[in-house]
């Protein structure tokens, strides 16, 4: 049996967290649900996220965490990027695949986005407008020979600052490229904007070329390989015959690549920013957040959860599509080896979507189609839907 935390989150979450736990046990995998409260109102109360949560995990190394909501502009950062920075879990891994029944301008997409998760801006370094350590840190920027100088005034900017390290880059590529061995995937795509940040993003390029290149992957370009040397701290690790392909892109050329022709991607990955976005646009290529799964990976531990909000005007309705989190199931279920008990999950979610039957609305034709089901009622086929597979 294994020991999984859940944190059935707010809003809605709770909703899906229990069509979600429902699915799970229904493959026949035992578990021991570890449920641990850390939803908005706890946040709030308490100031921040409770110990006993952070503790279930590190104890557990398994989560399966429900939307929280995060106070835009105000009060908490954000639970979700708490718990990846106490965690350390620095790998975020969003799968985009499209389902036979759900709407959307594409099909048959099946990209996987690796996004660094612990640096970049959302290491949350910021200095805010007005403040005497602003100003302070404006004057020494501008005192400091680089040729570059904050020209609007010192108490009216705000500053955030973009930490990016050649161990944060090495640890995410060489994660996405282990993954796509391990799930027998084509190509790595790393993105960037090298072009203009050449000091953050260049080191990101500088350190993906070196970690490609020990793996022994095949580079789109000559000039990409010119002079590169494969990591060394990767000597003995990585396979070097991994027969993978390593391309480049621009994040606002990959923008425009992935709706003009997506179907040429496989893994990419991403600076935290550039990723937080592009996974975004990756799910509305497969039909949008509700059927978009994700997981953020550690050295020691796991948190796998939806993409989407906790769309707290739907909280108590039992309405909202429970796909996303079910998927993000899945990729727990994989996570602990039960890849057998995983695949017919995800058998069954793809049936009934086809099916189009017993769904929630926003995967029907019509939004206001009366045949519409609730959370729980689309959990419960899909539970039905495993006992016909065997």
């Amino acid at each position: 049996m294994y020991k999984v935390t859940l944190i059935p989150g707010d809003g809605v979450g709770p909703e899906i967290a229990e069509a979600t736990r429902k699915c799970i046990d229904a493959t026949g995998v035992k578990i021991d649900w570890d449920v641990q409260e850390c939803g908005i109102e706890v946040i709030m109360r308490e100031g921040k996220v409770p110990e006993g949560v952070l503790e279930s995990i590190r104890k557990n190394k398994v989560a399966l965490k429900a939307p929280i909501t995060t106070p835009i502009g105000k009060g908490f950062r954000s639970v979700n990027v708490f718990l990846r920075q106490a965690l350390n879990l620095y790998a975020c891994v969003r799968p985009c695949k499209s389902y036979k029944g759900v709407r959307g301008h594409y099909n048959n997409i099946d990209l996987v986005v690796v996004r660094e998760n612990t640096e970049d801006l959302y290491a949350g370094i910021e200095f805010e407008a007005g403040q005497p350590t602003t100003s302070d840190l404006i004057s020494f920027i501008n005192g400091i020979a680089t040729g570059k100088k904050i020209t609007t005034g010192d108490k009216t900017t705000g500053i955030s600052i973009k930490p990016m390290s050649f161990e944060g880059t090495r640890q995410i590529v060489d994660y996405a490229f282990d993954y796509s061995i391990k799930n027998k995937r084509k190509s790595v795509c790393s993105v960037s904007k090298a072009n203009i940040m050449k000091f953050t993003d260049g080191l990101w390029y500088k350190e993906s070329r070196a970690v490609a290149m020990a793996y022994g992957a095949k580079f789109e370009e000559a000039a990409l390989a010119e002079g590169v040397k494969a990591d060394p701290a990767l000597a003995g690790k990585a396979n070097p015959n991994s027969g993978l392909e390593y391309t480049e892109r621009l994040i606002d050329n990959m923008c425009m690549q992935l709706v003009q022709k997506p179907e040429l991607y496989d893994v990419i990955v991403l600076p935290n920013l550039y990723g937080d976005i592009l996974s975004d646009l990756c799910a509305g290529l497969v039909g949008g957040l509700g059927v978009a799964p994700g997981a953020n990976i550690g050295s020691d531990g796991a948190i796998f959860e939806a993409t989407h909000g906790s769309a707290p005007k739907y909280k108590g309705q039992n309405k909202v599509n429970p796909t996303a989190l079910i998927l993000s199931g899945k990729l727990m279920l994989e996570h602990l080896g039960e890849k057998e008990a995983a695949a017919k999950l995800e058998r069954a979610v793809a049936a009934i979507i086809e099916e189009g039957k017993d769904v929630t609305y926003d995967m029907k034709a019509n939004r206001s189609d009366p045949t519409a089901v609730g959370t729980l009622q689309m959990a419960e086929a899909i539970c039905a839907k495993m006992g016909k597979l065997g």
